[in-house]
């Protein structure tokens, strides 16, 4: 299970780096720092289900959960959102640190 956890990590960082790069070429082209939100990229990556997210989410969850948080949170850049969740995924896989200490038990 860590591995499949490291190995999502890894690619969310990639991914995170590749969008940041055309990002920064992006901006470069057209002299304007521009990046782009997280939901121009789940549109493109899920197409028309995207638009299905929103009710689900009223109706199954809570109706103030889509609003004030989740709409905030679709603007993100999705370079920020992909670097940080792969990192905090690369840190819940890793394995864990050796117990350095001192043995009391003969």
């Amino acid at each position: 299970m860590r591995f499949l956890v490291r190995m999502l990590g890894y690619l969310l960082v990639a991914g995170g780096f590749v969008v940041l790069l055309t990002d920064g070429a992006r901006s470069i082209a057209n002299s304007v720092l521009r990046f782009t939100p997280l939901v121009e990229t789940l549109i493109t990556l899920v197409g028309e289900r995207f638009r299905l997210l929103q009710p689900a989410v009223e109706r199954n969850l809570h109706p103030m959960l889509w609003d004030p948080i989740l709409v905030n949170l679709l603007h993100v850049p999705t370079a920020a959102a992909g670097l940080l969740l792969g990192l905090l995924l690369l840190w819940l896989g890793a394995a864990p640190k050796p117990v350095i200490g001192i043995v009391t038990r003969r």
